[in-house]
């Protein structure tokens, strides 16, 4: 069965908290890809950019359903909800985006417990990290996607 380390793409193109979300727009574009791993100077992966970022820094804001009892306001929605949702729409870098802790995988993971992984956790980018926590590729969606050819 083939693993992680047989699909993974060993080039991996990164970004840093305070890459301009313009600059992550251009990344997509250019490069054809869905995602990319945040990583501090170090190289330390710290979360998941995805277009699916990108696509809710662009929505509308909902305003949250609130109840009035005897002159008090009830939020029903949670108020750190709301100031996350705020954060990623106002975002001007990578920083206010990106998911976090991101969901890795070894270079022996195998083929199947990726796909699972992707299809129940609803993620289409797996940074793959060697025993000393150190990224040595990444598995997309398309990666996935080869192995049927």
């Amino acid at each position: 069965m083939k693993t992680a380390r047989d699909l993974m793409t060993q080039d991996v193109i990164t970004v840093q908290p305070d890459t301009p979300i313009r600059e992550l727009a251009q990344i997509f574009l250019t490069h054809g890809i869905s995602g990319v791993p945040v990583v501090d100077l170090d190289g330390k992966v710290l979360g998941i950019a995805t277009e699916s970022d990108l696509i809710f820094h662009s929505k509308r804001l909902k305003v949250p359903t609130v109840l009035t009892i005897l002159d008090s306001f009830i939020f029903l929605d949670s108020p750190e909800k709301m100031e996350k949702e705020l954060r990623k729409i106002a975002a001007a870098s990578v920083s206010d985006v990106y998911s976090s802790p991101p969901l890795t995988i070894t270079p022996d993971t195998p083929l199947d417990e990726i796909a699972s992984l992707m299809t129940e956790k609803q993620v289409h980018t797996l940074p793959v990290l060697d025993e000393t926590g150190k990224m040595i590729g990444i598995i997309g969606k398309k990666d996935i996607i080869r192995t049927i050819l």
